[in-house]
């Protein structure tokens, strides 16, 4: 019997980097999943890389009629489930001086209240024993200029899972929290970078990261899935999977 045979899953956040290789390793256990993303584009290229197992819908988690229709196609086609990681988010870097209502607007309606949303609507259907993983960021502690506002946006969702942790307690679920730092995924965790905006990014990251380079998608990937069925004794927790950046190690 393969590891996940028989389980099901829901990835927000799932049709390119880390969701897409939680989605992956699940694919490859035998359990079928189902996929949301925002971009036509990636919408259709996981469809076409994931295969027949993976149900992927474009879904925006900004978007309350999305949500909601997201929770009528897990009804219909799941019933019940296993597994959600939250992994939906955006980031966009900006000195606080420069953050308008609209880009705060944007990077809470996604990072925060979809996330909420999103979990309170899955969580009916999560059977007992079953759990939910979100995906927070080294940036949700301490501070750093121009993530003022993504880092509290992270920051709330490590609230959230304490507070869904103890309201679905009773129901057996576990609900954890993991934290990557920087991850090699095709934008950097980053809207709107140039080339060369993407690439200093990448070269400030091997440099600050105490193991000296970037997490591959597949490591935050066996973080979650460790997290979501193999830590049996573990809820409201944090996990991070940052190379030891968020840890304030002294490495010389």
């Amino acid at each position: 019997m393969s590891t996940y045979e028989g389980k099901k899953a829901v990835i927000t956040g799932g049709t390119h980097g880390m969701g897409m290789a939680v989605a992956k390793s699940l694919l490859a256990g035998g359990a079928e999943v189902i996929v949301t993303g925002r971009n036509p584009k990636n919408v259709e290229d996981a469809r076409e890389e994931l295969g027949a197992k993976a149900h992927v819908i474009q879904s925006d988690a900004s978007l309350m009629a999305d949500i909601d229709a997201l929770r009528a196609y897990v009804a219909e086609r799941f019933g019940q489930i296993d597994f959600v990681h939250i992994n939906a988010g955006i980031a966009l870097l900006e000195a606080f001086t420069e953050v308008t209502e609209s880009s705060y607007d944007k990077t809470f309606d996604v990072n925060t209240k979809g996330a909420f949303f999103t979990v309170q609507r899955l969580a009916p259907f999560i059977r007992e024993g079953g759990s939910i993983i979100l995906t927070s960021s080294v940036a949700d502690e301490g501070g750093n200029p121009g993530m003022s506002v993504y880092g509290a946006s992270k920051a709330a969702l490590r609230s959230f899972a304490s507070g869904f942790a103890a309201e679905l307690l009773p129901r057996g679920i576990r609900v954890n929290v993991v934290s990557p730092g920087f991850i090699t995924t095709p934008t950097m965790g980053v809207a709107g970078f140039s080339d060369s905006e993407r690439a200093a990014f990448e070269k400030l990251g091997d440099q600050i990261t105490p193991m000296k380079r970037h997490g591959s998608p597949e490591e935050v990937a066996k973080a979650v899935l460790f997290l979501a069925f193999e830590a049996t004794f573990t809820t409201g927790a944090k996990l991070s999977v940052d190379g030891g950046l968020g840890q304030g190690l002294n490495v010389q």
